[in-house]
């Protein structure tokens, strides 16, 4: 077998403070949170995860197989494992539990960037603010719930919100093909 073709976990560079880009998957791409009350425990769990290792979240979509973030790291950001570990493992278990499957795989791996340019950020701030209707979810991605769309409308300046929608989204590198 061809060494390209075997799969890899995605490299984390780690290093450097500063505002970074998550996703994860669920194995096998899994709907496993396709209720509102999945999604809810989902959100509740990212937010105290982000809490608890001071990552500052400022753009966020859960959909039924994966999520996206944008958050600001504390002075180190090398904390992300430990953050992303802690959510999966207590999501997972309490997923497992609701489902009678103690042990199953939930989730699959996570993508992170750490975002350095101006046009990046406010590129990805758009695209994770829409990415429900990316995914045909939602026809208005301020009605979801579960991104953060309908809080940037309400908190960000006019003049920052016209800025991030003028953004192009159909070149970034995203990984999300669930």
């Amino acid at each position: 077998m061809p060494l390209h073709s075997k799969i890899h976990a995605p490299p984390h560079w780690l290093f450097e403070q500063g505002i970074y880009m998550v996703t994860a998957g669920t194995y096998q791409k899994l709907p496993h949170w396709n209720t509102r009350e999945r999604r809810d425990f989902l959100l509740e769990a990212l937010f105290a995860r982000a809490a608890e290792f001071g990552w500052q979240l400022q753009a966020w979509a859960i959909l039924s197989n994966h999520y996206h973030f944008l958050a600001s790291s504390p002075e180190d950001p090398g904390t992300l494992r430990k953050f992303l570990s802690k959510l999966h493992m207590t999501t997972a278990k309490q997923l497992n539990e609701w489902d009678g499957t103690p042990g199953r795989k939930v989730w699959y791996q996570f993508w992170d960037s750490h975002i350095t340019f101006e046009n990046s950020y406010l590129a990805r701030l758009n695209y994770v603010h829409h990415n429900p209707q990316h995914h045909g979810v939602t026809a208005d991605a301020a009605g979801y719930r579960w991104c953060s769309a309908k809080w940037f409308s309400e908190n960000a300046p006019e003049a920052f919100r016209a800025m991030v929608a003028s953004c192009k989204i159909d070149r970034l590198g995203v990984a999300d093909d669930f």
